[in-house]
């Protein structure tokens, strides 16, 4: 159960300097660049097609966000949902804040008509089976930077 406080709300400009180190600490195979974040950060929120949500506390603090996005695909008749980032503070992980910011893009997905919501872990697999989620695929990749 989230704390009563908590209020995960679409990010904002201004939300920019609180989810870069939760950002920063997220990444594995790459080191983020604050001035790429930064342009990043600008034209993700403005784009219809990707959701960026944040968790905030009571007082302010955002201990976490969530970026997915929207894509059309053939074999789901329309359109498809991919969470590509969902980090939580450190210190905040186990009360429910990463479960409420999945149910919050779940919760768009089902508003733009999506067939389902997939994602990728390395980390997390036991969070995500107890979301209801299934592996279904393995993923591939080919860095090309």
């Amino acid at each position: 159960m989230p704390p009563h406080d908590l209020l995960v709300r679409p990010a904002t400009p201004g939300d920019r300097d609180a989810v870069w180190p939760l950002a920063y600490r997220f990444a594995t195979s790459f080191e983020p660049v604050r001035e790429v974040f930064d342009a990043t950060w600008e034209r993700l929120i403005a784009k219809p097609q990707a959701l960026v949500l944040v968790a905030e506390e009571g007082d302010g603090a955002v201990v976490g966000y969530l970026l997915a996005h929207s894509h059309l695909a053939f074999f789901a008749n329309g359109p498809v949902v991919w969470v590509e980032e969902v980090m939580v503070d450190e210190d905040r992980r186990g009360g429910g804040i990463g479960r409420c910011l999945m149910e919050h893009a779940e919760a768009w997905a089902t508003s733009i008509g999506a067939a389902y919501a997939a994602l990728a872990t390395r980390r997390a697999a036991t969070f995500y089976r107890a979301l209801g989620y299934e592996e279904s695929a393995v993923f591939f990749r080919k860095l090309l930077l």
